[in-house]
């Protein structure tokens, strides 16, 4: 029987997000995106402070939830989230050096929650843990009154996994020297297991 059937999820507590942010950085590290998006350079440390940075702010503006002792992360923003303070910006605009202008600035649509990252740590990836954390944040929006989630991902394994939790592809981007993008949505209700309607 796998152990990790039976892994617990839970809103993690602040001081848990450095432990979060490392499984995330190892999870994320061949990660097309943030290949992209990251300079060569330090490259896994400027992952890892990333991720630390994302984490911090989600934690405050949204949901940060773990799997286990950390195998697996997922953090949203709720669609009122407050603006990164100037600090925490300047951090960031660092981190991605000359790479800054390769980010996304698409906006969300109105009132929809945004899935900012979810990651398993490679030793436990492909046992079920990214959707017990799929299905544990979907039902939070919608326990907190949430109608629909949006994100982005450049992995078509990850679109299947999260076509399995009700999300549906509105537009794939193709452009010249960067992975695919796709960005999906969901619709959540309190009514449907694990938060989703199809």
């Amino acid at each position: 029987m796998n152990d990790d059937a039976e892994i617990g999820v839970r809103l993690a507590r602040r001081e848990e997000l450095a432990t979060c942010a490392e499984t995330l950085a190892a999870a994320f590290r061949d990660y097309p995106w943030t290949r992209h998006v990251i300079p060569e350079d330090d490259y896994d440390a400027r992952l890892a402070a990333l991720q630390r940075l994302y984490l911090g702010y989600a934690h405050d503006q949204g949901i940060v939830a773990v799997a286990g002792e950390g195998a697996g992360a997922i953090a949203l923003l709720r669609p009122d989230a407050a603006e990164p303070e100037a600090a925490l910006i300047a951090q960031v605009v660092a981190l991605h050096g000359d790479r800054l202008d390769r980010l996304d600035q698409t906006p969300s649509p109105a009132g929809a929650w945004r899935l900012e990252t979810l990651g398993v740590h490679p030793g436990r990836q492909g046992r079920g843990i990214a959707s017990l954390l799929l299905r544990f944040a979907l039902d939070e929006v919608a326990r907190r009154g949430g109608g629909s989630v949006v994100l982005d991902t450049s992995d078509a394994r990850n679109v299947r996994l999260y076509e399995r939790h009700g999300f549906r592809t509105t537009t794939r981007t193709d452009a010249d020297g960067a992975p695919p993008v796709w960005r999906m949505t969901a619709l959540v209700s309190a009514d449907s297991p694990g938060g989703s309607s199809a």
